[in-house]
């Protein structure tokens, strides 16, 4: 791993924003910028509609916690996964912020066709069908996520090693 370290691909980390990461899936959180009314007689706001959730053909929603280990930094990419057979979301719960690093869906992807994203307190993320990610990327503490993803028959999870790898060397 030593000649792969000298020769990681650095990563700059990007603010997570909805347009930002459009090509990858939805971002999940509550913003002026998507479409919210009030309901409950006046007592709730409802942030309608924030993600396309695909359980995919014979598959179904399921809901889950994970809880992450958080990562130190510098941290190298050495692979990637993908859901081929749905997408995959998720909303922290512990007040945190975490990294998000994708590459866009098709061929497994290059150190160079990755993007590393700083997700905010309140900010979840929904995963496109088959768009290569990282696993969470927990930071500063041990932190729980609601994902939701797919219950269904069949493999749904095919990973890939970098070569190069990359490094997120800070925030």
């Amino acid at each position: 791993m030593s000649t792969q370290v000298d020769t990681a691909l650095t990563l700059t980390v990007e603010p997570l924003t909805r347009e930002a990461f459009a090509p990858f899936g939805d971002v999940i959180e509550a913003s002026d910028a998507v479409r919210h009314f009030p309901i409950n007689a006046g007592n709730t706001e409802r942030f309608h509609d924030l993600a396309t959730l695909d359980p995919g053909e014979g598959g179904r929603v399921i809901v889950s916690i994970f809880r992450g280990l958080p990562r130190a930094l510098p941290f190298f990419v050495v692979m990637m996964e993908r859901h081929p057979r749905g997408s995959q979301a998720f909303v922290p719960l512990s007040g945190l912020p975490y990294l998000v690093v994708v590459a866009p869906p098709g061929e497994p992807p290059t150190a160079r066709e990755l993007r590393c994203f700083l997700a905010q307190p309140g900010q979840g993320v929904n995963y496109a069908t088959s768009t290569w990610h990282h696993p969470l990327l927990a930071l500063d503490d041990v932190s729980d996520f609601l994902v939701l993803d797919r219950a269904g028959e069949g493999p749904n999870c095919d990973e890939v090693v970098l070569d190069p790898i990359a490094v997120i060397a800070s925030r």
